[in-house]
Order: C-alpha cells, then structure tokens, then sequence
C-alpha cells in the first residue's frame, strides 16, 4: 500500500514513537557488525525482482549518470561503467534513486481530493512516495488547494515575475539537472542584471570551493579516480561514504587489499567505516573488509584542533618537508610559527582526543608515500569550516602530498551534478574568467556585486525583499535551518516556481504570497535531450536521450522551460533565445564561456566523455596568481556549549544534559528525500530518535528507549526516542531535515553555510 493510497483513506502508520517512556521490544534494532553486506543484495532483489524490476534494469542500463551522488557512473559508456571504463560499478542508492522515479503519475483528481493542509502532514517519504508529477499546478493566494494550470498561464505569470527589477528576482537550484539547464538558468537571470542565483551546493560545499580556491586556485577535487588509485593512504574526514557514496567504499577496500592504509576522522563510529562489505567483492560481502585502519572520533567542530596537532607531531619529529615548502608554497613559515606556538594542552582540550592518538594519526600520515585527504559535509558544516580545509590542506602540504599521482585534497560532492552546476557558473559569486566570457557572449556589461546564495535569499526574503523565485529542482524549504523561519521567508514572496519531478515538502510548506506554481518535468534518464553532467572528479559525462514510463503526462524538459521563459522575457535581445531548446547549441556556447569545458563543444561529433582541463593536479605547479599553494595560518575554535539555564532548564530539577548534535542523513535517504523510515545500521528504528552515547546518557539519568525532548534555538522536538550508539561523549546524532526545526542557522561568513553538524541542544526528560 503506497502513501497515495492511504491518502484516499486507508489510515498511515503513525510515525511518531509511542508515548513518552514506553518502549515496545520490536522496536530496537541490533545494529550489524559490519556496513553494507547482504542487506544490500536483498533490496537488490526486493525491486529488481519486482513487477517494477524490468523498468529498473532497463534505466540501469540506460547510458546517463547516475541520479544519485557525485560518485555515481553511467553515461555515454553505459549504465554501469565508470570513468575508467571498469564495469558493475552502480549502487543500491542508484536503485533507491530509480525506483523513487518509476512511480506511477499523479491522477488528475489528486489535488483536487486533497487539501494543502492534509499534505503538509506528509513525511518526507510520504511526500516522496505519492508519485511523480504528470502535470503543471498552481496554488493561489487563499487556496487550500493546488488546481491544474495551462502552460500558457505559466509562462505569462512567470514571465511577468522575471520582468521585476532584477534584484527582487531569484533562482535556488540543485544537482539534479543537466549542465545544459544549469547553463541556460544562469545565462538568462545575468542577463536581466541579477546574479541571485542561489543553489543547494551554498548550503553543503561551499566551504570547500572557497578554501581551495584561495590555497590552489581551483575550487574543485585535485585528484581524479585514476590518483586515487595510486594512493596508499586516505584520510577521510566527516564522512559517512558507507551511506552516501557507496561507490568510494570499492576504492577503499581495494586500497586496503593493496596495503594501504585509512584513516577516518568522524565523532560517530560508522559500522560501514570500520567494516564493509561490498558486492564487487563477493567473498567478503558476509565477514566485510576492514575500512579504518585508525578511526578517531574528535569533538563536533574540533577537526582543525586534530590536524594542527598532526602538524605540531610533523614538526616536532623533524618530518615537515621544508624543501617543498620552500619550493612550490607561500606563507609556509607563518603557518609553521603558528603550529609552533600552539600549545599542546589547548590542542588536546580542543580536539577531546588524547597525545597518543594524535600522535599515531601523524605516524600514519608519514609512513604513506602518497596520501589523499578526503572530507564531506562532516568538515563543510561547521561555523569554522573554510578554517577546516586550510588545515587539511596545510597538513598535506607540510607532508608534500599535493601536486603528484596518488595524492592531494578530495572533497566528497553530494549531489550527482551539484559540482557541474558551479562549473556552469551557477553561484552568487562568479568568477571573472567567466563573467568577462558572457560579457562578450551576450554584448553588454554584466553586473559585479555578489548575489544572493542560499542563505542570503531566505534572509531576503523573510525581508520582503524577494517577489519572484524559480526552484529548479531541490528542497529550499526543508534543507535550511529554522524551518520556521524558511516557511515565514517563503511565504513572503509574490510568484514560486518549482521544477520537480515529484512532490516534497517544500511544495506544501514552502507557499509564495500569491502563485505557487509546479512544473512537471523529465527525469534525467528519461530526458528526451542529449544531456551532460560533471562528477566529483571533474569527469564531463554524456546522457543519451530517453522516454518516460508516463502515459499521457503533460511534462516539459527543463532545457525547454527556461528557453522558452528567457525568449519571453528577453525577446530577441541579446541572443537567439528559442534556439536554446537545441542542447548541441548550448553546449558550444558552454565550449566558449568555460573554462576547461572546451572539448564539450564537439562532444556531439565524438561522443568522447573527458576530464576538465587545469583541475586534476598531477604537478607542484598550481593555478594561483603566483603559481604557489597560498598556506593559511588557521587559529584553534572556541568550542563551547550553552548550559541548561541558558535552554531555561533548572539543573537537577529532572534528568537533562546539553550536548552538541550533529545532524546527518539516514542510510535510506538522498539529500532531502527520505526512502526508509528505519537506519538499520545505526540501529534506529525510526527517524524520530536521538542518538546518544550511553554514558551521557546515564550520568544524566537517561536510559535507552526512554522519550525526551529535544531543544535548540529556534525550537523544540518531543517524543524522540533515545537509542544508544558509538557517539563520542559530549555529542549526539539526529536526523536531516526533521532535526532542522531545532536551529537557528550559524554561517560561516566566507562561504555562507550553515552549521548543521555542531547544534548546541538540551535533551531532557518533560
């Protein structure tokens, strides 16, 4: 039974816990010991052998990237190849992914039998398992319902929205679409003078594109998959690869197999991260192959405490490589004096890790010939993250592992083609390269002042300073923080668009003052349009043309709405926008605006995938103004927490503890979309839990199934179901986006991202 069915009646299992203190013995669920393993081959089966599995083999096999992460394969080579040519290489989140777009469309009655209210009762997965959008809708001021819509009335109110003056119009976009779309969006909103072109990467790695930027003078991973298989030591910082990117995890079992080493930096023991098993070694899918061969869990925030005593241990033992130093970076002596002068006991209080440990993680470090340092949104999301990076790119500089095969800084990228869309030039802060590029493109002056990113624009818009958005893709509501404040901000603007493939729950709380407007559209596999995106590795993949499952849907590519809307907003100024519709075309206006993007322009002719020019840094030789690394000193964080007074609690008054939580994604989940309520491999049963080590937990007079609250800055969560696990004291994990609700958002001013993964909260028995 779907969720669209018990809409039409049939009751949903509720999905709150039972009343607080009551505990049913089901509930619990043992964790394995070991990540991946036969589950994985079981939901395998579960869908492919389905009645849906002939659809999902089929897409599997289809020659597009994979919908999912930033590690995902396909494209022109086939479904399941990598860059490298090297088969069987996709994932149960590919599966997950797919068989979420294999629903059946939305009936035409939906909308109208039910209410905007019953739909903003929707879970996450409830909204997401409704199924996909077959047609265009609007909600209009006082409606409690959403109506059918004609295209024409779109295209005329959205086009009366973009006619605005051109700081009160905006975009938020996400890694789901094509580099095409990516292109045209930006193309268009510049070209009415606005550079408000938010997208989801300002919210996740934003951090990374202006730390690197600033230390190598490219915003993306220096290591292509080739490298990183001549690497014989990763470490991997705030990442639960086992969840997100499970196609990394081959890369680290064959490390191992190798002799290589990893070490992985996370508060939270991951099972998957210590143990893993994976299909594409099948005789130790059951038993698992050992991932950490040193795993550390610091304090939430603490990371660069961690890394600057990894660089006081270098330089004490005589193991800094100063001729590299001196060789091919600037700034090395202050970061060296900085180090110099950080005194071990601020080091060890900061991090909450002891001497020993420090040390045996340099010791590893240093004993590796070529080392790459991969992090995800464990390092991105917190108040100092751009601080972060710096000294993880310190560290490898200081051991001279940038700029040589098998080594260098490898940031993990969410989204299947969220890094395409930066390299599209999707940002508030656009290159000059590029601007200059579309000056000449276009024939006249663009604008220079920065716009808004993610967080800028729900601030704007809570101001009333935004009239009109188009969403391409995402989750703008549920992935801020403050989801309060997000709907309030939302609420504030004229004219929403959204360009979805299938209803979340921005589309039922993220409501525009006047027109909310949804447009149906292509997923990637089914896009009728030959279309590319980028990995996370910088690898251009090519998407063949497809056909959706859909019968009758009144569908539009996403290529075909925004040319469409740009011709009728622009005319036939500037350029010819209709012939935008033609992909092959966008793509040479790519080849000429791009940097390293230039082999695009015949990818049609060749069918030749590539990797992207001047960004895999095989040399010491780096594209900053003075051809040098630009090291940065990086000062030890404050780390401190609120007391119970400060949440309004009385200490002893009943059992209560403030700890730092961090929020993260289950194993069943994608970005914002939930497809399992329960994490398994946490031992989770469900998303409304708090996870918790046992000895807090105990010393505040908590006990395992027991039902607390759970209270942060800008609101309250009840009935959450503590469940012990391998969380370092002093921290806890819950759940994104359902934990937003709880935060206010702390940005890290130079990225503008918030800190989702250090959330001062008190939990506490009502």
């Amino acid at each position: 039974m779907t969720e669209r069915d018990r809409l039409d009646g049939d009751p949903a299992p509720s999905a709150v816990p039972p009343a607080h203190g009551s505990f049913l013995a089901d509930e619990s669920i043992p964790a394995p010991a070991v990540g991946g393993g036969l589950p994985i081959i079981e939901y395998w089966a579960e869908k492919t052998l389905s009645l849906q599995g002939p659809k999902i083999w089929q897409t599997l096999f289809h020659k597009s990237a994979c919908l999912s992460c930033a590690w995902g394969t396909g494209g022109q080579n086939g479904g399941f190849i990598n860059e490298l040519e090297e088969p069987l290489q996709r994932c149960m989140k590919s599966v997950q992914a797919i068989s979420s777009e294999l629903q059946p469309g939305l009936g035409d009655h939906f909308f109208d039998r039910h209410t905007i209210s019953e739909l903003q009762a929707l879970t996450s997965r409830e909204a997401d398992r409704l199924g996909r959008l077959s047609f265009p809708v609007i909600r209009q001021a006082g409606s409690d319902h959403y109506e059918r819509v004609s295209w024409e009335e779109i295209y005329q109110l959205t086009a009366a929205g973009f006619s605005l003056p051109p700081q009160r119009i905006a975009s938020y976009s996400s890694g789901r679409s094509s580099n095409e779309a990516a292109f045209l969006l930006q193309l268009m909103v510049r070209a009415l003078g606005s550079n408000n072109l938010a997208d989801c990467s300002d919210l996740c790695h934003a951090p990374s594109t202006v730390s690197l930027n600033k230390v190598f003078g490219t915003g993306t991973s220096l290591v292509s998959l080739e490298s990183l298989r001549q690497a014989d030591c990763v470490v991997l910082v705030g990442s639960n690869a086992p969840a997100n990117h499970p196609r990394l995890m081959n890369e680290l079992i064959e490390l191992r197999d190798r002799g290589g080493k990893v070490l992985v930096i996370n508060p939270v023991k991951e099972v998957g991260l210590a143990k893993f098993g994976s299909p594409a070694h099948p005789l130790r899918l059951v038993q698992g192959q050992e991932i950490a061969s040193l795993f550390l869990q610091p304090i939430p925030g603490s990371d660069l405490a961690l890394f600057v005593g990894i660089q006081k241990v270098l330089l004490e033992r005589g193991w800094v490589q100063y001729d590299y130093l001196k060789a091919h970076t600037e700034h090395w002596q202050e970061v060296v004096d900085q180090v110099a002068a950080t005194e071990w006991e601020a080091i060890v209080a900061t991090c909450g890790l002891t001497l020993t440990e420090i040390v045996a993680a340099a010791e590893l470090i240093h004993s590796s010939r070529n080392v790459v340092f991969a992090w995800a949104m464990g390092i991105t999301h917190q108040a100092n993250s751009v601080d972060n990076i710096y000294s993880i790119a310190n560290t490898a500089l200081m051991t001279g592992n940038v700029g040589k095969p098998g080594a260098g800084m490898m940031p993990i990228r969410g989204h299947s083609n969220v890094q395409g869309f930066g390299s599209m030039g999707v940002t508030a802060h656009l290159k000059d390269s590029i601007r200059e590029a579309l000056e000449k493109l276009l024939g006249k002056s663009l604008k220079r002042e920065p716009g808004y990113d993610a967080r800028a624009l729900i601030e704007a818009a809570d101001a009333g300073e935004v009239d009109t958005l188009l969403c391409l893709g995402g989750n703008l509501y549920a992935a801020n923080p403050d989801l309060t404040q997000a709907k309030r901000a939302l609420g504030n603007i004229d004219t929403i668009v959204y360009l979805a493939t299938k209803p979340n729950q921005g589309h039922f709380h993220g409501l525009a003052r006047q027109n909310t407007i949804i447009v149906p559209v292509y997923a990637r596999f089914e896009n009728p349009h030959k279309t590319t995106v980028e990995s996370g590795n910088n690898f251009v993949r090519l998407n063949s043309p497809g056909k959706t499952h859909l019968k009758d849907a009144d569908l539009v590519t996403e290529i075909d709405f925004l040319a469409e809307l740009a011709h009728r907003v622009h005319g036939e100024d500037l350029i010819q926008w209709r012939r935008l519709h033609d992909t092959r075309y966008v793509r040479e206006l790519i080849a000429q605006t791009i940097p390293g993007y230039e082999k695009i322009g015949a990818i049609d002719d060749t069918n030749a995938e590539f990797t992207i020019g001047g960004r895999i840094l095989l040399e010491p030789k780096f594209p900053t103004p003075s051809g040098k690394a630009a090291m940065q000193p990086t000062p030890l964080p404050t780390l401190t927490l609120p007391t119970l007074e400060d949440f309004g609690l009385i200490p002893r008054h009943q059992p209560a503890l403030v700890l730092a939580l961090i929020t993260g994604r289950s194993y069943g989940q994608h970005n914002t979309v939930v497809y399992k309520e329960a994490d398994e491999y946490r031992g989770m049963p469900h998303r409304h839990c708090i996870l918790m080590n046992p000895d807090d937990a105990r010393k505040a007079g908590l006990g395992q199934h027991q039902r607390v609250s759970v209270r942060g800055d800008a609101g309250q969560l009840d009935n959450i179901e503590i469940i012990f696990g391998e969380v370092r004291s002093g921290a806890a994990l819950m759940f994104y986006p359902e934990a937003n609700v709880l935060m206010k958002a702390r940005i890290e001013k130079r990225a503008g991202t918030p800190a989702y993964k250090r959330v001062p909260v008190a939990v506490f028995l009502r």
